[in-house]
């Protein structure tokens, strides 16, 4: 396993990385302590790394390179190693010659690092003097932070709120990497707990795209609006408001105004029988919730709403190659009232709110959805 734990000075990386050696038995390596003890080296190189050190800048990319990749050549980093400081910057990522499996960014505001800094015991850093921390935190932020973007997108970075307690950060780490400590064992870290996630939101919100974000995991997604869309294409009659009205209340009539979970229960049964989590887009009524909760009593239901302005779910609706007119405030009123979506919206466990870019919808659904994972 080849790991690399990226976070601003005093973010604990040292900590964890020597933790996190031990638990899983593969060597941790500091960029900055090799810096450090080259700067004590009565050579050239060692004077130039410790006046750049000093001054509270980045060793250039070049000499950086170089630097780590011949550490990284030694045998005993064949199998795997854990690494802390490196790449820094996007050029380091590419002339990075070894794959990275993970990447674990260790998050803590620069009030929390400054004081940690200042209030730890180990003082023998001539480096600290509180300007070089200033300008070195600056650093980070200015070329840093599109490696950690860089990462995200890949998908290998781990994101981990660094303000917990040592032991909880390691636990959250382990969990990341999909591993559990039991009497001072890695294992493999397995979900127990089956989990229904209910996508609620109005109409034109991005609750399609949720359920796109969860498919690309391989996540099994059950649309409950399918039904009606299937039933309306059957009788070939237009989709406009009035219309599913008709629809709805005739399902209902005929089921409650739980009718749509009624309908897909046996798809989810189905679903969970060979997955720990199953999506359902476009849960509507507070009786649906309901019926999921009596129905499904040893599995837990989380409802996660999508929030977007009410211009931008109008102006996303208008531009759809079908239903394009089906949006407007009465059929607002007829969702929160009508099918009594109201209860759900204000009972969610999660609330994103999705005005920006798709990136940025897709950044938050995949927080709200490792916190799922992993509660």
């Amino acid at each position: 396993m080849k790991l690399v734990l990226i976070g601003i000075q005093g973010s604990g990386k040292s900590t964890q990385g020597n933790l996190l050696s031990k638990q899983l038995k593969i060597p941790y390596l500091s960029t900055g302590h090799i810096f450090r003890t080259i700067a004590k080296e009565k050579t050239q190189l060692g004077r130039y790394i410790k006046e750049t050190v000093n001054a509270g800048l980045l060793v250039p990319d070049v000499k950086t390179i170089e630097i780590v990749n011949s550490y990284l050549s030694r045998p005993e980093y064949k199998k795997g190693y854990i690494l802390d400081g490196f790449p820094r910057t996007l050029e380091q990522v590419k002339e990075f010659k070894n794959n990275v499996d993970k990447v674990i960014y260790i998050d803590i505001s620069q009030k929390e690092a400054i004081w940690r800094l200042f209030h730890r015991d180990d003082s023998a850093r001539s480096d600290e003097t509180l300007p070089a921390l200033k300008k070195r935190i600056t650093l980070f932020y200015k070329f840093t932070e599109p490696v950690t973007e860089h990462y995200r997108k890949e998908g290998k970075l781990i994101d981990i709120d660094g303000t917990m307690s040592i032991e909880k950060v390691n636990e959250e780490i382990l969990k990341g990497l999909g591993k559990q400590l039991i009497k001072n064992q890695i294992t493999n870290w397995h979900r127990k707990q089956k989990t229904i996630i209910a996508i609620v939101g109005l109409p034109g919100s991005g609750k399609t795209d949720a359920a796109d974000f969860f498919h690309k995991k391989n996540i099994p997604t059950i649309s409950f609006g399918k039904i009606i869309n299937d039933y309306i294409n059957k009788k070939k009659i237009s989709h406009n408001e009035k219309n599913h009205k008709i629809i709805r209340e005739e399902i209902r009539a005929k089921n409650g105004n739980e009718a749509l979970a009624v309908l897909n229960a046996e798809k989810i049964k189905t679903a969970l029988k060979d997955n720990s989590i199953v999506v359902i887009e476009g849960m509507r009524s507070w009786e649906e919730y309901l019926f999921l909760k009596k129905e499904f009593a040893d599995v837990k239901i989380v409802i996660l709403c999508i929030y977007a302005d009410k211009h931008l779910r109008y102006k996303r609706i208008s531009k759809r190659n079908n239903r394009s007119e089906l949006y407007g405030e009465e059929r607002d009123i007829n969702e929160i009232v009508g099918i009594n979506m109201g209860p759900t919206i204000a009972y969610a466990d999660f609330v994103i709110k999705n005005n920006y870019s798709l990136k940025d919808y897709y950044d938050k659904l995949e927080l709200a959805y490792r916190t799922i994972y992993f509660s």
